[in-house]
């Protein structure tokens, strides 16, 4: 996508990226509904509409200023509000809720896959449809996928941490959990000091390989 100006990868990035975070939130209160949960239902965050969810620097000025700067684009939304205590099995239910998010994304994934395929067929009678859909597939497969591998990542507060978390002893799941008010931190320290890719490009290159064979991109 480097030959396209700034607009224009906006334009391609904007929808994927919206819609990655939001349904990603939707998803963790879904569940949670599903377990006994209704703090987000009865906030009204249980929707599509992304004006619930958008996190002012996280849904917008981080994703733009990282597609300034190039590289894996990421971001956030508000996080849906969850009360484990509402749940019968509050850790283990938790891990479901937690799990939800990136299932989400890897579902999507899926789906923008088939977008690219779309927009292959389409190039030769519409050759600037066609291209679009291509251009904001594969920003739909990347964003879907950096939010998949990112949030399993076990560092609390993170979606992979609730899972570990579930699988720990209550006294050192508390302990564990210690960790989270310095989450963002660690990744910031990671990403500054050139780890974080080389832990996610493994997962996220195997799982994007095994979608485009699936949806027949091979």
């Amino acid at each position: 996508m480097n030959e396209l100006t700034l607009i224009q990868k906006i334009a391609v990035w904007a929808i994927p990226v919206i819609f990655a975070i939001t349904v990603h939130e939707v998803a963790h209160g879904w569940v949670a509904s599903k377990f006994g949960d209704q703090s987000a239902r009865m906030l009204g965050r249980l929707t599509l509409n992304p004006i619930k969810h958008i996190d002012p620097i996280g849904t917008i000025v981080v994703p733009l200023a990282l597609l300034m700067l190039g590289g894996f684009i990421f971001g956030w939304a508000k996080p849906v509000p969850v009360n484990a205590r509402n749940f019968k099995r509050p850790r283990h239910d938790m891990a479901w809720v937690a799990m939800a998010g990136p299932l989400s994304n890897f579902i999507m994934a899926i789906l923008w896959a088939i977008i690219i395929k779309i927009g292959i067929a389409t190039q030769g009678s519409a050759p600037e449809i066609g291209q679009f859909l291509v251009y904001s597939g594969l920003a739909g497969v990347s964003i879907n996928l950096i939010l998949l591998v990112l949030n399993l990542l076990p560092i609390p507060p993170l979606d992979g941490s609730h899972v570990v978390s579930a699988l720990l002893s209550p006294r050192l799941a508390w302990q564990y959990n210690r960790i989270a008010p310095f989450g963002f931190i660690i990744l910031v320290v990671m990403m500054v000091m050139g780890l974080l890719t080389p832990i996610l490009i493994g997962p996220y290159t195997f799982i994007q390989q095994f979608i485009y064979s699936v949806v027949g991109l091979h």
